[in-house]
């Protein structure tokens, strides 16, 4: 009986998630911002990635906006709208690094909207704009290792109004990876289901300085 019973709350206990459902249905959306050294460390620097290049000067980098359940997500949704072009991907990698990250999130996300290509593009970059994104972290000249608590104190004070369970930073290979936004449908912060807010712990993490 036992065995039986570890595969159903495997599943209870994974995060939710829905598979070509129909577009437009969800609670909020989640920025998802990524510290571009990080990626570049980790993965661009061996694909040999536009978007490491030291010319590009990237931070924080828009990583997608998800559509989201207040419990688990949807992906890959049902809808009639039509794909972008390649000039309107290419048209979001000053924020995003590459057209190739835009195409992807679209194909994975955007779907998810309900919105035209267009208008979800906007949408993102006005949620990417509205964030103020904490200076300091741009001044580094050296890598350091931080509690990561402290990239959430930066975004809190850089942005007055904003609670604690409204952003969760993570972590991936020991460095700071991202920090995730909670917004409503209309880009107002809003506080994160529990299968969001999954702060990283960690008290040495590490930040490359931007390139």
């Amino acid at each position: 009986m036992r065995l039986l019973l570890l595969p159903l709350l495997a599943m209870l206990c994974s995060p939710a998630l829905a598979d070509g459902e129909p577009a437009g249905e969800f609670d909020y959306y989640v920025l998802s911002l990524s510290w571009s050294p990080t990626w570049c460390a980790l993965e661009g620097d061996a694909r040999n990635s536009e978007q490491c290049d030291p010319a590009r000067d990237h931070g924080w980098v828009l990583h997608g906006l998800w559509p989201q359940y207040h419990q688990g997500w949807p992906q890959y949704c049902r809808t009639s709208a039509r794909n972008p072009s390649r000039a309107e991907t290419r048209g979001m990698a000053d924020i995003m690094g590459t057209g190739g990250l835009a195409w992807y999130q679209w194909k994975k996300h955007g779907v998810c909207s309900g919105l035209s290509s267009e208008v979800y593009f906007d949408t993102a970059r006005a949620a990417y704009e509205a964030v103020n994104r904490p200076p300091l972290l741009r001044q580094l000249e050296r890598p350091v290792t931080l509690p990561a608590a402290l990239i959430e104190e930066a975004f809190l004070k850089a942005n007055p109004g904003w609670e604690p369970d409204m952003i969760t930073i993570t972590c991936k290979a020991g460095r700071i990876q991202e920090a995730r936004i909670c917004l409503s449908k209309g880009l107002d912060p809003v506080p994160c289901g529990q299968d969001v807010v999954r702060d990283c712990t960690m008290s040495d993490a590490l930040l490359d300085p931007v390139r």
